[in-house]
């Protein structure tokens, strides 16, 4: 993806360095992978892996950033950041213009490193990227990318970076729209089962809405390149819920999804990539099995 030359947005807050107490964070694609990946790298008890990964890394950062001594890679990362989430913005806000959908308001970006506070709590490296709907900005650990390039494979394809801030943007699309509300109000009147397949048809549709905006950067600014598309469903494949439990597990529990299975995430990326359709969402499928 090609984005030598584009702006970056002004809508960037950069905690790095700065930290705070730890909780869960709110729906963001990372809430899983990042715990998997240190699961997979140890072969031990995944939740064992995660607290000694985060904390090992917490520290590793804290020494560095602390002096806000920046490598080269993160500063490089966050550029990148910046730039995709000046796409969004201008992509958007067309969008909505087109479709009669309102103002398109921009969220704020949020890097930081280790831990931070949100409207919605606080969160840490390990939940990986998530949008908080409270204060409408969308929370980053550069270190997500770094073990992203890693792990998966994506070094050098800026496209999987843009996926992963593209679907938390989708978040924000669907609070603007109204979806959100409206599924965690649904979410807090269920049982939990009904619940997590609400969260996967959420996460779908952030994931549909990442392809939407995709499909317009293209048009627009003629930025996707050969392969792009094939790395971002690779990586919609690697952070399905089935994919990420059989690796961390064994066995994968149906009942416990929230984001959506490998062949689900990479469906509705490509899907919105080809259509561009606005008026096509996960969120009013009735059927969950149709998904």
């Amino acid at each position: 993806m090609k984005l030598d030359g584009r702006r970056q947005s002004s809508n960037v807050e950069d905690r790095r360095g700065m930290s705070t107490g730890a909780k869960a964070g709110v729906g963001g694609i990372g809430a899983i992978i990042v715990a998997a990946l240190f699961a997979w790298m140890s072969g031990g008890d995944p939740m064992q892996a995660v607290v000694q990964g985060v904390q090992d890394q917490m520290q590793q950062r804290t020494e560095t950033v602390g002096e806000q001594n920046f490598t080269e890679e993160e500063q490089e990362l966050a550029k990148i950041s910046s730039q995709i989430l000046a796409s969004t913005e201008d992509v958007w806000t067309e969008v909505f213009r087109q479709n009669g959908m309102g103002e398109y308001t921009s969220p704020t970006l949020v890097l930081f490193s280790g831990s931070v506070q949100s409207a919605c709590g606080s969160a840490t490296a390990a939940v990986g990227p998530f949008y908080c709907s409270g204060d409408q900005k969308l929370y980053v650990d550069l270190s997500f990318f770094t073990q992203m390039k890693r792990q998966l494979g994506v070094e050098g394809n800026t496209f999987a970076y843009a996926y992963v801030i593209a679907h938390e943007i989708g978040h924000h699309v669907e609070f603007l729209t109204g979806t959100l509300n409206k599924a965690h109000s649904a979410m807090s009147q269920t049982n939990k089962t009904q619940a997590n397949q609400i969260s996967v048809r959420l996460e779908l549709l952030a994931d549909y809405y990442a392809g939407v905006w995709a499909h317009y950067e293209d048009a627009m600014n003629h930025s996707m390149e050969y392969g792009d598309l094939e790395k971002g469903l690779e990586l919609a494949k690697a952070i399905g819920d089935d994919w990420l439990q059989k690796k961390a597990q064994g066995y994968s529990s149906p009942e416990s999804f929230t984001h959506g299975t490998s062949e689900q995430r990479k469906r509705w990326l490509r899907k919105g990539f080809e259509t561009g359709n606005m008026n096509t969402t996960t969120f009013s499928v009735q059927n969950y099995n149709d998904l």
